[in-house]
């Protein structure tokens, strides 16, 4: 009577052995794959001798499960034995393995990275010039911030609306930068270095293309301070410097003293400063 027992049964609940084979091929993925060629070819080799004695030594009489279980570590020891020699099932099973290996690493390396649509490129690129905008003028807007008593979130913001978040800052003729992110025109007593392009105003609510002359500055820095003298030191802006501690109230306050003369200033101011605000928090946080 034969033992129903088998070396490919033993190895699959030999929890010691695939524990091993895991951690082999956490540290070296070739190891773990020759060893595991050469344990599969020790199981094959003993499920053939297994079936050759099967089909050519009849059964004794005599047997009994403790010859079955002799005999079946007998074959055992001459499967260990034949196994992994070169040339043998277990070498070829091991190149198979390391060849869809490495197959399957240069496929991942050369497999394309997924490519972001559009709409979400402009985002990150949108998103990583408006916070470097902040950052380039912090300091700036803190000095003006101090000199005027306002929110250092609120001037950035007007910097950021006048300039498209510096994207399209005033440069004279021969490109140079003017450095006025605030769009103040040279009127009344000023005597420094100008800017003259073509700018849209709205008159009666129409819009229309002329030629302006707008303040030029040595630096960032200049440009803010001069924004703070011009808040400070005007009667128009009075009132502002008095209420606008809100955006709402700022940016209304603003268009009412006539900063601009887009009919929607202040609408688009306010969503300025509630994205500069929302920005100054990501970073803090």
């Amino acid at each position: 009577m034969t033992r129903p027992h088998s070396l490919a049964t033993g190895l699959s609940s030999d929890l010691k052995t695939l524990d091993g084979l895991r951690a082999s091929a956490g540290r070296d993925p070739r190891a773990a794959i020759k060893e595991a060629a050469r344990q599969f070819e020790a199981v094959f080799m003993q499920e053939l001798m297994k079936s050759m004695r099967a089909n050519t030594l009849p059964s004794s009489l005599g047997d009994n499960s403790g010859t079955d279980m002799g005999t079946e570590l007998l074959d055992s020891q001459y499967a260990t034995q034949l196994s992994g020699l070169p040339g043998g099932l277990a070498d070829m099973i091991a190149k198979q393995l390391e060849r869809n290996l490495a197959g399957g690493s240069a496929a991942a390396e050369a497999a394309p990275k997924p490519t972001p649509a559009p709409a979400e490129r402009a985002a990150a690129r949108g998103a990583a010039t408006q916070e470097d905008f902040l950052r380039q003028h912090q300091a700036a807007a803190s000095l003006a911030a101090q000199q005027t008593g306002l929110p250092e979130s609120f001037i950035l913001a007007q910097a950021a609306h006048e300039s498209a978040w510096g994207r399209r800052e005033i440069r004279a003729a021969d490109g140079s930068p003017s450095h006025n992110l605030f769009g103040i025109k040279a009127t009344g007593k000023w005597s420094g270095r100008v800017a003259e392009v073509t700018t849209t105003e709205y008159v009666n609510g129409e819009a229309s293309k002329q030629v302006a002359s707008f303040r030029a500055y040595g630096s960032y820095e200049e440009a803010f301070l001069d924004y703070a003298r011009l808040l400070r030191h005007s009667e128009r802006y009075a009132q502002l410097m008095r209420q606008g501690s809100t955006p709402q109230a700022f940016a209304q306050g603003l268009q009412k003293a006539g900063y601009a003369t887009d009919p929607a200033y202040a609408d688009k101011l306010t969503r300025v400063i509630n994205t500069t605000l929302r920005l100054q928090r990501a970073t803090i946080t």
